[in-house]
């Protein structure tokens, strides 16, 4: 059975610096283009950052660009999201996601949740003031 798992989420002060993963089994990884949303608590769920099946191409959204970076390991199935500068508006639950589809672009997978195929539980980040 097919599956994406996230872990690395904490309490970090702001200004601070995090490293999520996402693990995922049970399906060709590098066959799949990856993403990382949040959802904030009464807010949508958003589309952050997304990256190409070979890693070649990314997308981050305005609010996070220049402070995440988004890379995968398609030899060991492992995706990640590097968060530096921190600020209390990065806190939310991350989701990690992984899409089968052939999208033109990486914006188009971030801008599209419905095209992602399987979907983690979720790592919480939170970050104090």
């Amino acid at each position: 059975q097919a599956q994406v798992v996230e872990s690395g989420g904490g309490l970090v002060q702001a200004g601070g610096s995090l490293t999520l993963s996402c693990t995922a089994s049970g399906l060709p990884f590098d066959d799949y283009a990856m993403g990382w949303f949040r959802q904030a608590p009464g807010k949508e769920r958003e589309g952050i950052s997304c990256i190409s099946w070979s890693g070649a191409a990314t997308y981050y959204e305005d609010s996070v660009k220049g402070r995440f970076t988004i890379s995968r390991d398609n030899t060991k199935n492992r995706l990640f999201l590097q968060m530096n500068a921190l600020k209390p508006e990065d806190t939310a639950m991350y989701y990690c996601a992984a899409s089968s589809l052939n999208l033109r672009t990486t914006y188009d997978y971030c801008s599209t949740s419905s095209s992602f195929d399987y979907w983690g539980q979720g790592t919480q980040v939170t970050v104090s003031s």
